[in-house]
């Protein structure tokens, strides 16, 4: 080939879009997946919604697509040598949960595109430069607003005739915590009640927090949605020693009234796994993960477990369950 028609030809390439030179045909994708919680039904859930949204998209694993899967099951400590295990597979693109993940992650990678899911603040944790723009590697789905914290305890005080005091059990080595604590703080001082922080590393923390609340009625209890307490074997155990001890306790998503827990008010953490999947989607075919701009939520929604109600002797107020978008009974 003569020099000029090899500058032409390459010159030619450089002028193709970036989805046709990425997506190449008959190649199988890696797609890894790293997750913080614990497996159960609704990381089998996330995987199904996930999975499903791909073959919609077009992606059939096995066929164009391979799908490594990590889990720390809750220990932070494994979340390391986990994405070094994923790292090693050469994967196209992963799928992080938890901002812990994603903060091991950045730190082992500044090209392999990241994408997101359940990360409280991800401008204030360092992952991305802004919602808009997020500049580098990284991109993908909070599940948090700001304005939520403040409905915790507003919800808690509907439910919670004279109530004194707010105890939130929180994982005092999540980022989330230090990120909510100052939202928490100034809901607190807004509805004039007091705030404990309650520190939860284990089941044996989780009842040991939980019962210390049974001869406290004025007291209602926050209990922050980390993996910690939302997945595993763990989440029974917490909705379940909340009714025991008939602890009046909101949350921050339905799968924990759906264990049996009270009350919940939050975003679908399912559907930000088929929204992750247009995203894993658009960067296979070629998509910068700069130029993806991160979501936030917008739409929320309130379950209330009735049967659970019952059994701790409690009357929801009419007014709340109006508001209520699913009542379980």
């Amino acid at each position: 080939m003569k020099r000029r028609e090899f500058v032409t030809l390459i010159g030619g390439a450089a002028l193709l879009p970036l989805s046709a030179r990425a997506q190449q045909p008959d190649r199988i994708y890696r797609i890894g997946v790293l997750t913080l919680g614990a497996d159960g039904e609704l990381g089998a859930q996330q995987r199904a919604v996930f999975t499903k949204a791909l073959i919609e998209l077009g992606w059939t694993e096995g066929k164009n697509i391979q799908i490594d899967q990590r889990r720390a099951a809750n220990d932070v400590a494994q979340i390391p040598a986990l994405a070094r295990e994923l790292f090693s597979l050469k994967p196209d693109v992963i799928l992080a949960q938890g901002t812990p993940t994603v903060a091991t992650l950045q730190r082992e990678t500044k090209t392999t595109p990241i994408i997101f899911v359940s990360v409280t603040d991800p401008v204030l944790s360092g992952a991305v430069a802004s919602l808009s723009h997020p500049g580098g590697n990284i991109t993908g789905f909070s599940n948090f607003e700001p304005t939520l914290v403040g409905k915790y305890v507003e919800i808690l005080k509907e439910i919670t005739p004279g109530m004194t005091a707010v105890v939130v059990m929180s994982n005092p080595d999540s980022p989330a915590t230090f990120i909510t604590r100052p939202l928490l703080e100034a809901a607190a001082r807004y509805h004039r009640v007091e705030l404990t922080f309650a520190p939860a590393r284990d089941a044996s923390e989780i009842e040991r927090v939980i019962s210390s609340l049974g001869d406290r009625p004025t007291t209602g209890l926050y209990v922050a949605g980390e993996p910690l307490f939302g997945t595993g074997p763990n989440l029974a155990l917490t909705t379940s020693l909340a009714t025991r001890y008939r602890v009046r306790a909101v949350y921050s998503f339905r799968h924990f009234v759906e264990a049996g827990g009270l009350i919940s008010y939050g975003n679908d953490l399912i559907d930000q796994y088929r929204q992750a999947a247009a995203y894993v989607d658009r960067i296979l075919k070629g998509a910068n993960p700069a130029d993806l701009p991160v979501q936030a939520p917008t739409k929320f929604e309130m379950v209330i477990n009735l049967k659970t109600a019952m059994a701790m002797g409690l009357n929801i107020p009419p007014a709340l369950l109006a508001r209520a978008d699913e009542v379980i009974e």
